[in-house]
């Protein structure tokens, strides 16, 4: 029971820290970028209490709620943002967008580089069934033990951060990111349709229902990659 509650409480800190970094990332863009919204609101930081503070029921009830009920911690964030200035400059706004998940996607490399350091040191070997918990593992002190789930939970997080955010529906960052691939008009009548009424519920529950098709395929490829000539 012990052991539960201290694998919980170390994936919800991961998922602070990781939901932190993707928002901070959202507001130093911003504010580099021309928009200074964010920064007035305390959150080009990695302090977590402004972005607690401005979503509370998303950075600690629902991922408590979650991690309790489902093991995993859900939960949401948000950077505040001039929509004037996201309309003016939509690519702007789009750099803004991918800030969040290229945040997300530093923190999964440096997991992912560390345990493979871990395998190729013999600190750590491979568990006998993955899990979120448990990309590698290790026989070894309690230290190395609680480094392995760390970097297991800090890599697992990150990837799922990352691929779920991209994924291109409102009011997912993928939507906002899209000015960077779409031609100028294209791009303003897809916002048109993600800006409608509804738009966000919708686009949420269909994000949800193809997350599954990307996130096992994409984790089982950045496992390969890990152990690939590392043992």
């Amino acid at each position: 029971m012990e052991s539960q509650f201290v694998l919980a409480a170390g994936f919800y800190v991961v998922f602070v820290l990781s939901t932190v970094l993707h928002e901070a990332a959202h507001a130093w863009a911003a504010l580099r970028l021309g928009d200074d919204t964010a920064q007035r609101a305390g959150q080009v930081s990695l302090d977590p209490i402004p972005h607690i503070t401005r979503e509370p029921i998303g950075m600690v009830l629902l991922p408590i709620l979650t991690l309790a009920f489902i093991g995993w911690p859900l939960g949401f964030a948000s950077a505040p943002y001039d929509p004037i200035w996201a309309e003016r400059y939509p690519r702007r706004a789009g750099w803004m967008a991918l800030a969040g998940p290229a945040a997300n996607l530093m923190l999964f490399l440096l997991a992912a580089a560390g345990l493979r350091w871990g395998l190729a040191t013999g600190l750590f070997q491979a568990p006998e069934a993955l899990s979120v918990y448990s990309v590698a593992e290790t026989a070894g002190s309690a230290i190395g033990r609680s480094f392995a789930i760390f970097l297991s939970l800090v890599f697992v997080q990150n990837l799922l951060l990352m691929l779920f955010n991209l994924i291109p529906v409102a009011p997912l960052d993928g939507s906002a990111a899209a000015a960077l691939v779409l031609p100028s008009r294209a791009f303003a009548a897809y916002s048109r349709v993600m800006g409608q009424p509804g738009m966000s519920i919708i686009g949420l529950v269909l994000a949800w229902n193809v997350f599954d098709r990307l996130f096992y395929p994409a984790y089982r490829a950045a496992v390969d990659l890990v152990y690939s000539g590392a043992l």
